[in-house]
């Protein structure tokens, strides 16, 4: 039985209609991949589907039940408190209880922390709670700090954590990968697969959605095609079914030129014949006028300045530290780049990827080391926070400051036409940057960056929010860019595909460089060795294992862990006098059921005696697991205090 049925759905936002009559349906356990260029409407149709928008005309049809949770682009401004809190809203009550012994916890409340675990106990909701502090570590986040005081990208990942916690029936992702790292990204593929049950997302990660889509599903032009193929499947029927009806349409443009020749040429024939022959003009006008034109592709063009000098940055034993901390952003890198190369940075979120590139284009002074710069260098540099544009400026004074004219490979443009080859139309190039969408502001700042010409292309985060057409035509361009390419970036297959070595944050101030793209990084880096420290990774069902944890690095425990494993040995002190007390009440019952004198009295004895039974036989099994968890998580936390010894 399908979970949800879309039937003739359209919707229009005063333009050409976003969706029309669009109809499917959305089966248990599928994950399916919305696919389609930016303005399609996608997010709309996961807006339908939640529920937030109401269509035009259609109906959408739910399960008796059913539970929807969506993550959207952009953040709900009412929600406040602490991230652990939003975190925890999705669960409902059982949330409440998980944010309480959370605050417990924290302020050392030990009379609290026993309340809180008796309502964790009662309601089986260890296992969630495990879920939460996993979800809330894995995607960097600090539970204490209050949300909306968050940027954001760390927004989005609150609201992540919350969605994939929720336990929905269907899960409705817009951008999900978006402000996460290689790792994080990772972290969310597993926990998809293991976790969620029924899956609509939005994506232009093209190694996420290959390896979490069992269903494609496309709109173009307002009409929607299903693919139940893989990604690379898909990429070639569609390629084959537009060539089919460019074919198509060129056969219908030759009929119709005919017949409008034959009608300025005068009625030759009998007139019966030629009125119905005017009649099949009309319908061919009309099905003319009908037909919706895809939108052309962006047209790149990397201006490329005097050659470099052939070497372009040399750092010698370059560390940095930032002041007030001990803890190097990287330390003891010697590293050379020559003319020509194409060099990706790769790492966790606030390694400092932004500031080494700073410190190799000398516009950072390293704590130790020198850097020396090339010759001839025209440097080119495009910013990930989009800082560069100006909100009340237009998009055509953003690009050309004020001109009518770009200067594009030595040739004049006009501005609108250049604006034009980026995808944006004479309304939309005069509006203020401020209305614009995320792909659009990258398209933008793209078509700002490329009117300089530049031997030295800095591109921090580049591929957030465009569309697949326009990243396919990036990395073109950036293959064929005959200059220096540095690129920040945690799309695996954009690296892939463009840079030919990549810089890795491996932690501890260690970076190192290898040969080739992810893949390559992933076969070449040191592989761990230590089997413990494999086993200590957090387990999504288990415990709630701090990520930091992992670093394998001497530390002490903080306050808050120091109260969370008394608690523990508290708890696993108990456990042997409730699990033998649980036992000796299920012998008491089974021996209570197995008596023939039960069956003489009344029906409903017997079936309330049979539920106790089944109550004492899931709280003896929830205990056991519970006695599991904590076990593990108390290990782990007194082998950190081992390490500090």
């Amino acid at each position: 039985m399908a979970l949800i049925s879309v039937n003739n759905l359209s919707m229009s936002f005063g333009g050409p209609k976003l969706l029309d009559g669009v109809s499917f349906q959305i089966e248990p356990g599928q994950r399916v991949c919305l696919v389609g260029r930016n303005g399609e409407g996608k997010s709309t149709l996961l807006r339908l589907i939640s529920g937030d928008l109401t269509p035009d005309s259609g109906d959408i049809a739910r399960a008796v039940g059913l539970k929807v949770a969506r993550l959207s682009q952009k953040v709900p401004e009412v929600l406040t408190g602490t991230v652990y809190e939003v975190v925890t809203q999705g669960l409902g009550e059982l949330g409440e209880h998980i944010a309480r012994h959370h605050r417990a916890l924290s302020s050392g409340d030990a009379e609290a922390l026993t309340e809180a675990q008796i309502a964790l106990s009662d309601l089986g909701g260890w296992e969630a709670l495990a879920d939460v502090d996993t979800a809330v570590t894995r995607l960097a986040l600090n539970p204490d700090q209050r949300f909306e005081d968050l940027s954001g990208g760390l927004k989005r990942r609150a609201l992540l954590a919350r969605a994939l916690v929720g336990e929905p029936d269907v899960l409705l992702l817009d951008e999900p990968t978006n402000h996460l790292d290689i790792d994080s990204i990772a972290w969310l593929e597993d926990f998809i697969l293991r976790h969620v049950k029924t899956l609509v997302f939005i994506t232009h990660d093209r190694m996420f959605l290959r390896r979490i889509a069992t269903r494609i599903i496309e709109l173009d032009r307002g009409k929607l095609a299903d693919w139940t193929c893989d990604y690379d499947t898909f990429m070639e029927r569609k390629e084959a079914l537009l060539a089919s009806e460019e074919k198509g349409w060129a056969e219908f443009d030759k009929k119709l030129a005919r017949e409008e020749v034959w009608v300025r040429q005068g009625i030759k024939a009998r007139r019966t014949r030629n009125e119905g022959r005017v009649r099949e003009l009309k319908k061919l006008r009309e099905e003319r006028a009908k037909r919706r034109e895809r939108s052309g592709n962006a047209t790149i063009i990397v201006q490329e300045a005097e050659r470099s000098g052939r070497l372009v940055i040399e750092a010698a034993k370059i560390s940095h530290t930032w002041p007030g901390s001990e803890v190097p952003v990287f330390q003891d890198l010697n590293l050379t780049i020559m003319r020509g190369d194409k060099l990706g940075l790769i790492g966790p979120n606030g390694a400092g990827k932004t500031t080494l590139m700073q410190v190799l284009l000398g516009r950072m002074k390293p704590s130790q080391g020198t850097v020396r710069l090339g010759t001839n260098l025209e440097v080119a540099y495009f910013d990930q926070h989009r800082e560069e544009l100006d909100p009340n400026k237009s998009v055509r004074e953003s690009v050309a400051e004020g001109s009518d004219q770009v200067t594009i490979g030595g040739h004049t443009r006009h501005v609108m036409g250049y604006l034009k080859d980026f995808l944006f139309s004479s309304e939309r190039a005069n509006s203020p940057v401020r209305v614009l969408s995320g792909g659009e502001r990258n398209r933008l700042l793209l078509a700002r960056l490329f009117t300089r010409p530049c031997n030295v292309l800095v591109m921090d985060e580049p591929t957030n929010d465009l569309d697949a057409e326009t990243l396919d035509l990036l990395e073109d361009r950036l293959v064929e860019y005959p200059g220096t390419l540095i690129i920040v970036s945690h799309d695996r297959a954009f690296l892939n595909n463009v840079v030919t070595s990549t810089l890795a944050f491996e932690g501890d101030g260690v970076v190192r460089e290898y040969v080739g793209g992810f893949d390559d990084w992933l076969r070449q880096r040191p592989q761990p060795t230590d089997e413990p420290a494999a086993k200590a990774k957090p387990a999504l069902v288990q415990q709630p294992a701090p990520a930091a944890n992992a670093a394998n690095k001497p530390r002490k425990l903080s306050f808050k862990e120091q109260r969370e494993l008394q608690s523990l040995d508290e708890e696993l002190a108990a456990f042997p006098a409730r699990i033998e007390t649980l036992e000796q009440s299920i012998a008491k019952s089974t021996e209570y059921l197995a008596n023939p004198e039960l069956y003489k009295k009344a029906p409903k004895v017997f079936t309330a005696a049979r539920n106790e039974l089944a109550e004492q036989e899931a709280e003896l099994e929830q205990a056991f697991a519970r006695w599991e968890a904590a076990e593990a998580r108390a290990q782990e936390l007194r082998g950190e205090a081992k390490k500090e010894e």
